[in-house]
């Protein structure tokens, strides 16, 4: 037999790598995510600082009515005070406790109201219709009704507030349901699975994102329904203090509460992004 020369004998060992290889590709795309993520966060960040440099300009040379014009610094000077008398801190607390209640009675209606209907096309064909009417309704025209019939409590912002919640969990709810591949179902019943498995293994995983996509959206308008509520009547909340500086014409108040309730939604947008992030990891990554 003929000799194997060395490199043959380095082949057939498997030693095919080169000895230049690039072992750090795979950290490339997560390399480029973290820049782009830095990107994301400096233009975000210098949006907010151009912001700040326009309302101190506005309010410094008078570009509007001298009644509107306050600058950051007065709206920044309320807060510390409100925040140092606990105004700011317990008006706040009754607002968020009202978000929560709502949004939680109402998710939960919702859900179960939107899989029923999703799993019962003739119940939902019957009630399509009334949904639709109840849901074409202006909720803040329904203030009044329920501030009568629930006095000016937490129940009043909470009522409003689900009324909101619970159309938007319903519709993605039932969208969800039906969204289930036919295919699929044809497929699970041919190989025997029963009714409460094509439930539980094909409709309910389809229609999770659909379901927690609506509650993420539902918590914000949660904040805006009991905002709403409050100012037109309450007896604290964050939304009752609008109405009462607004009467005062005390609008440096006014905007650090309205900058305090957009930094109050988009922590609460950003809590519900990761707690979908985490209840969906089974799910294949998006393409960028």
């Amino acid at each position: 037999m003929s000799q194997i020369t060395a490199s043959e004998q380095s082949t057939h060992r498997g030693d095919d790598v080169p000895r230049d290889a690039d072992f750090s590709a795979p950290r490339q795309p997560r390399q480029r995510a973290r820049r782009r993520t830095l990107l994301v966060r400096g233009a975000q960040l210098g949006l907010v600082v151009l912001w700040l440099v326009l309302w101190d300009l506005t309010a410094r040379y008078q570009w509007v009515t001298p009644v509107l014009a306050k600058s950051p610094k007065q709206s920044w000077d309320y807060l510390v005070e409100a925040v140092e008398n606990g105004e700011l801190w317990s008006n706040a607390q009754a607002t968020m406790i009202a978000v929560v209640i709502a949004w939680v009675l109402a998710s939960a209606v919702g859900v179960v109201a939107g899989i029923t209907l999703g799993l019962l096309p003739t119940l939902e064909r019957i009630l399509a219709p009334f949904l639709d009417a109840a849901n074409a309704m202006p909720r803040i025209a329904l203030a009044p009704f329920f501030i009568v019939a629930f006095g000016i409590g937490v129940q009043a912002k909470v009522a409003l507030a689900s009324t909101l919640v619970f159309f938007i969990v319903l519709s993605a709810s039932r969208a969800g349901v039906r969204s289930a591949d036919p295919e699929w179902l044809r497929l699970s019943a041919v190989l025997g699975a029963k009714k409460h498995h094509l439930f539980w293994k094909v409709m309910l995983p389809v229609a999770t994102p659909a379901i927690i996509a609506s509650l993420r959206l539902g918590l914000i308008y949660a904040l805006l329904g009991v905002v709403g509520s409050e100012l037109i009547a309450a007896q604290n909340g964050l939304g009752q203090l609008i109405a009462k500086y607004s009467s005062l014409f005390r609008l440096e108040a006014v905007y650090a509460i309205l900058l305090l309730l957009a930094v109050i939604a988009v922590v609460l947008n950003q809590v519900m992004a990761v707690v979908e992030r985490r209840l969906l990891r089974w799910q294949p990554p998006a393409d960028h």
